[in-house]
């Protein structure tokens, strides 16, 4: 870990980079063999919140050399109609994994939807039985962005073992499987989240400190123990000082405030987002190769 007394900018665009690297001489060898990895990305109508994040899923495919599909169901289409779907894309075994863009059309069950997804085709990690996994150690298709918090902690340098991790947010995508993840390094982990009754007396306790909310400044330096790795996976659209209408992105810490007390930190942007899609493009290049489950947490995060 740095030990200058400015923090270490964890780089996530340089860690996405390293990832696809880490992978490159497969994804070579498969489309040679006359398999690219295939991701299709089904959404219903379409959710102008959603387009970015599609966006960056096409173009984090096309930088992996990955086949990259969208298809678009319409807006008023049935419960069904969208299980159909991604059932051929199941059968379909030029579909390598399957991502349902998210929200759906109200009216529609995420959930019951997301179980439609076979488990080695799940490239997001949200089937149940690839989160039972993390109960049961046995790690196949994990969630990306609790896989990238992870990476960006493992690029702090902070050994984990013994360390006290709190994790702000409980969601099923990032705060319950980033505890998991970092109780199979045996941290010390508490989890928090808005029923959390004092919650600066929890993260002031924190070695490592993961925030996924999605509320801008949540966690101020005051809730923040000198000398902590920070991870801020929340992203939040805020007012920009460059005139009116203008928005910028930030985090759910208060950057310039919290970042002088940290040995390390991620940047909003350019810190879990771009670790986050190639965390995506790995599960869709482990899913071609139909990795089986392996027990060793030290192999995490990147199975390579």
């Amino acid at each position: 870990m740095s030990t200058d007394t400015s923090p270490l900018l964890l780089d996530g665009r340089a860690l996405a980079a390293e990832v696809r690297s880490e992978f490159a001489a497969e994804v070579q060898s498969m489309i040679e063999g006359g398999r690219r990895p295939r991701l299709v990305v089904l959404q219903v109508g379409r959710n102008e919140a959603a387009q970015a994040y599609i966006r960056g899923q096409k173009r984090g495919a096309e930088s992996w050399d990955l086949e990259f599909h969208l298809e678009t169901l319409p807006a008023d289409a049935s419960d069904a109609t969208v299980r159909k779907a991604l059932r051929a894309f199941n059968a379909d075994k030029r579909v390598s994994g399957i991502l349902l863009s998210l929200p759906l059309p109200a009216g529609l069950g995420t959930r019951t939807l997301q179980r439609e997804i076979h488990p080695s085709k799940d490239v997001e990690g949200v089937h149940p039985e690839n989160l039972g996994g993390l109960l049961w150690a046995r790690y196949g298709l994990l969630p990306c962005t609790a896989l990238a918090a992870l990476a960006l902690v493992d690029q702090s340098g902070i050994d984990l073992q013994g360390k006290e991790a709190v994790v702000v947010g409980h969601s099923e995508i990032v705060g319950k499987p980033a505890s998991l993840l970092l109780l199979a390094r045996n941290a010390t982990v508490t989890v928090c989240h808005k029923f959390t009754a004092d919650l600066a007396a929890h993260t002031r306790r924190a070695d490592v400190l993961i925030v996924a909310v999605g509320k801008a400044g949540l966690i101020t330096a005051d809730m923040v123990k000198q000398g902590a790795v920070v991870i801020d996976v929340g992203i939040n659209a805020v007012p920009s000082d460059e005139g009116p209408g203008r928005m910028r992105l930030v985090g759910d810490v208060a950057y310039d405030e919290v970042a002088p007390k940290c040995a390390a930190i991620t940047p909003v942007p350019g810190g879990v987002g771009p670790v986050t899609v190639a965390m995506l493009m790995r599960n869709t290049v482990l899913a071609a190769r139909g990795m089986p489950p392996l027990d060793d947490p030290g192999q995490l995060p990147l199975f390579a």
